[in-house]
């Protein structure tokens, strides 16, 4: 897991007991609550209302986690929405621009 301020990046191996819907909204829940109790800077924390999910190849995996560890030194190059509108587009899944981003 980790990522720039603005969002995150988490690889995970589901059982297949758990969906991803039930995954991201335990993640939510369980940090949403911990911050808060950082002090009051972190009181009206909240997540987006979003989130998106990728499958991984096993053979891929070594990859993402690089991925995932050079996020910051990634993003100053190119702006996580650009990021997440090429693997939209590379995929072929179709969206509306309108309900991507709080």
């Amino acid at each position: 897991m980790g990522g720039p301020a603005d969002h995150i990046h988490a690889l995970c191996s589901l059982s297949k007991t758990l969906s991803v819907a039930e995954l991201i909204e335990d993640v939510k829940k369980a940090s949403s609550k911990w911050i808060k109790t950082k002090g009051a800077l972190y009181t009206k924390f909240h997540w987006q209302s979003g989130d998106g999910a990728f499958s991984v190849s096993p053979s891929q995996v070594a990859a993402v986690r690089q991925y995932i560890q050079n996020q910051d030194q990634h993003h100053r190059r190119i702006t996580f929405q650009e990021k997440f509108r090429r693997i939209r587009r590379k995929h072929g899944v179709n969206y509306d621009e309108r309900y991507l981003w709080d």
